[in-house]
C-alpha cells in the first residue's frame, strides 16, 4: 500500500474514532432544560425567601452538571432549610467536586443537614482531602462532637488538629491565626495555651468579641467564674449596646442557674438587633424553659414572619403550638412546610 494512502486511511481512522467519542461523550452528558438553565436566579430568590416549592427548584438547580462553582456556593447557603433524603444526596455528591470552594460549601450544607453523629461518617473522609482548605473546613464541623459521635474519625480529627495547629503556628501572627489556635486548644483541654492564645488576640485585636466570650469560656472552664463575670461585666459596661455581649450575658447566666437574669440580656440583645434569628430563638427557647409559653410562641412567630425560609424556628413554633393545643395553628404551619418542602423529614415524622 503507497504511503500516501496508509496516511490517508490512518487520519480517516483518527477522525472516526474522535466522532464517535465525541457522539459517546455527548449521548452521556445530561441535556438541562431551557427552563432550569435560566432558572437559577428565580429559584435562589424562591429559596432565600421561603416561597411555596422552594425545595424542588433548589435541588434541581443543585442537580445540574453546568453550574458554576460560585453559583453552586450560593444554594448551598440555603439547602439546610430544605432536608430531605435528596438534599443529602445533593450535598454529598458535591463533597466531590472539584472545586474546594464547593466542598467546603457541601460540608456547612451536611453539618447543617444531619444529626452529630451522621457527620462524622459523611465529613470523616474530607479530613484526607488535597487541599488544605478544605481539610481545616472539616476539622471546624467536626469539633465538639464526642469520641462516641466522632467513632472511627476520632484519631484522623486529633491529627488533623495537630496538622492544622503546627500550619498556623507557621503562618505570620495575626488575630485570626491566634483566634484559631485558641480554638484547637479549646478542643484538647489546653485551657492554660487556650488563654494565651487568646490574650494575644486580644492584643492584636481589642474588638474581638467573639474572642472576648471564649476567654469568658476558658476562664469557667479554669474554675474562674469571678473573674470570667468581672470580665464580661466589665465590657458590658464600656459596650452597654452591644447586642452580642448581651446575648452573651444571658446565655452565662443561663449556664449557671439564673434564667430568670438570663432573659434580661437575651431580651436586651433582640431589643438591640430585632432581626438576628439565633438571638431570638435563643430567647425564645429560655422563655419556653421558663413555662413562659405564649411568649416564646411569639418570638418563633416573629422569626417565621421576619424570615420565612427558617426551618428550625417553624419546626419548634408547631411543637409549642401542639404543646398548647392550638391544632389549627399547628395544621396551618404544617401546611406551609409542605408547599415549601412536601420531602421534609419533619412532615414525614408526623409532627
Amino acid at each position: 500500500m503507497p504511503q500516501s494512502r496508509r496516511y490517508l486511511l490512518i487520519s480517516v481512522c483518527v477522525l472516526f474514532a474522535l466522532a464517535l467519542a465525541w457522539f459517546f461523550l455527548r449521548s452521556t452528558t445530561p441535556v438541562v432544560p431551557a427552563a432550569i438553565k435560566h432558572g437559577y436566579s428565580e429559584a435562589l430568590a424562591q429559596a432565600r425567601a421561603g416561597q411555596p416549592g422552594a425545595a424542588r427548584v433548589l435541588y434541581q438547580q443543585l442537580g445540574r452538571p453546568d453550574l458554576s462553582p460560585k453559583r453552586r456556593v450560593w444554594l448551598h447557603a440555603e439547602l439546610p432549610n430544605y432536608p430531605s433524603p435528596q438534599a443529602l444526596k445533593l450535598a454529598d455528591a458535591d463533597l466531590q467536586h472539584p472545586s474546594a470552594e464547593v466542598r467546603i460549601a457541601a460540608i456547612k450544607s451536611i453539618s447543617g443537614l444531619v444529626s452529630s453523629g451522621q457527620r462524622s461518617l459523611l465529613l470523616g473522609p474530607l479530613l484526607d482531602d488535597s487541599d488544605p482548605s478544605v481539610r481545616f473546613a472539616a476539622v471546624n464541623a467536626l469539633l465538639g462532637l464526642t469520641p462516641d459521635e466522632l467513632g472511627l474519625y476520632f484519631a484522623p480529627l486529633e491529627q488533623a488538629i495537630d496538622a492544622w495547629e503546627q500550619r498556623l503556628k507557621l503562618q505570620p501572627e495575626s488575630a485570626e491565626t491566634q483566634y484559631q489556635l485558641a480554638r484547637l486548644h479549646l478542643h484538647n483541654a489546653e485551657l492554660k495555651d487556650a488563654q494565651q492564645a487568646l490574650e494575644r488576640t486580644l492584643q492584636l485585636a481589642p474588638g474581638n468579641l467573639p474572642a472576648l466570650v471564649m476567654q469568658i469560656e476558658v476562664l469557667d472552664k479554669q474554675g474562674q467564674s469571678d473573674a470570667a463575670r468581672q470580665l464580661l461585666a466589665k465590657q458590658l459596661k464600656a459596650q452597654p449596646d452591644s447586642a452580642y455581649l448581651q446575648h452573651a450575658l444571658g446565655l452565662w447566666l443561663l449556664h449557671h442557674g439564673q434564667s430568670e437574669f438570663a432573659l434580661l440580656g437575651l431580651s436586651k440583645a433582640v431589643e438591640l438587633e430585632p432581626d438576628n434569628k439565633e438571638y431570638r430563638y435563643d430567647l425564645a427557647t429560655t422563655l419556653h424553659a421558663e413555662q413562659e409559653l405564649e411568649a416564646a410562641q411569639n418570638q418563633l412567630q416573629e422569626i417565621v414572619q421576619r424570615h420565612p425560609a427558617d426551618r428550625k424556628a417553624r419546626v419548634l413554633l408547631i411543637n409549642y403550638w401542639k404543646e398548647s393545643g392550638q391544632l389549627q395553628n399547628v395544621q396551618i404551619l404544617l401546611a406551609q412546610l409542605e408547599q415549601l418542602n412536601p420531602d421534609d423529614p419533619a412532615l414525614q415524622q408526623g409532627l
